[in-house]
């Protein structure tokens, strides 16, 4: 297991600190309606870019290009990437765009394959092991933005798949500076079981969220899927097993979620500096998980006692506490500058 340390730092008011709570309010409307509000510089500066990832392969991205200013670091270039049915315009993904775009950096904001409204731009179905697209999407990025720093952040589903990209950057000759990883899918088996057997809420939320997705992808290819049957069943993991079974390569559901399981060697060839940021008492990605994940030397694991999944709220305002982490750990010189010094860690 890599090194873990217990920030201290975050500490949401008695009534944020429920793990439900963290989880449900980071998207409440009231907050949405500010951390939109607040994104508006890097939603006008961002331009839309189809990515060519190889293979015949397109993602979406939108790009907004760094502010100029004394002070800023116009040296970075920071890739966000959202979590499983979220997109390039969830909130937790708007609010971190701003923050980098207000240090300076330039800042993409990729889509997965048929999230947003992409279901149109490629022909076979978004699933989890489709890790060749993105190290394609990233390694294009780099290529345009050749001589500048690379980051790489990364929520839940995205997290994992940004350790993922880290863990084969050198075999496509990709040079990133940093990665950092916020609540990312550790073991997806167990993941699955937590969203099965927990709070009610999460299990029907992404039920929902895919079954929009799936009715979207049909309706932009007619002539290809009739996903009718399979969204009858509202369960996730049969609706996840059929799927798995007739639109991937796998044909055991077990062999699917261990081809982007994190946990075991999988990271054991990460070269670059990573952070997985996490709360030990995330509903979703139970914490028990961490203690399975290989060990590399630039690995390090920063915990919070509370914060939900993808929640770290301090207030329903338009930031979060990931907000003041992040460009600490990316540029603490800069962070130092416009957030204060690094808070103290305690090991654990």
């Amino acid at each position: 297991m890599p090194d873990l340390t217990i920030d201290e730092s975050f500490a949401a008011p008695r009534w944020l600190r429920n793990h439900h709570t963290q989880t449900v309010l980071a998207s409440n409307p009231v907050r949405a309606a500010a951390v939109r509000a607040r994104a508006q510089p890097v939603l006008g500066a961002s331009r839309d870019w189809l990515i060519d990832c190889g293979d015949g392969v397109t993602l979406q991205a939108f790009e907004a290009p760094h502010r100029k200013a004394p002070g800023l670091d116009g040296e970075a270039i920071s890739v966000l990437l959202h979590g499983w049915e979220g997109s390039a315009d969830s909130l937790y993904v708007l609010s971190m765009a701003q923050t980098l775009h207000d240090l300076g950096h330039e800042v993409v904001r990729l889509n997965l394959r048929d999230h947003g409204t992409t279901h149109h731009l490629n022909q076979e179905l978004f699933h989890s092991c489709r890790l060749a697209e993105v190290v394609g999407a990233v390694r294009a990025i780099a290529a345009k933005h050749r001589g500048r720093r690379l980051i790489l952040i990364g929520f839940s589903l995205g997290g994992n798949f940004m350790l993922r990209v880290g863990a084969e950057a050198p075999k496509h000759g990709i040079d990133i500076a940093r990665i950092v990883a916020i609540s990312p899918v550790l073991d997806p088996a167990t993941t699955m079981t937590a969203l099965e057997t927990g709070l009610w809420i999460y299990d029907q939320y992404f039920i929902e969220k895919w079954s929009r997705s799936l009715r979207i992808k049909q309706q932009a290819w007619p002539q290809l899927y009739d996903f009718d049957r399979i969204l009858r069943s509202r369960s996730l993991r049969g609706m996840t097993d059929e799927l798995v079974r007739a639109h991937t390569e796998y044909t055991q559901l077990q062999d699917y979620l261990a081809g982007y399981a994190i946990t075991g060697s999988r990271l054991e060839r990460l070269e670059m500096p990573a952070t997985i940021v996490t709360s030990l008492d995330d509903p979703i990605i139970p914490a028990a998980d961490l203690r399975r994940l290989a060990a590399p030397r630039n690995l390090e694991i920063i915990a919070t006692r509370h914060g939900g999944h993808c929640g770290f709220l301090e207030s329903l305002g338009p930031t979060s506490w990931i907000d003041k982490l992040v460009p600490r750990l990316i540029n603490p010189a800069v962070a130092a500058r416009e957030t204060g010094p690094v808070p103290a860690l305690q090991s654990s």
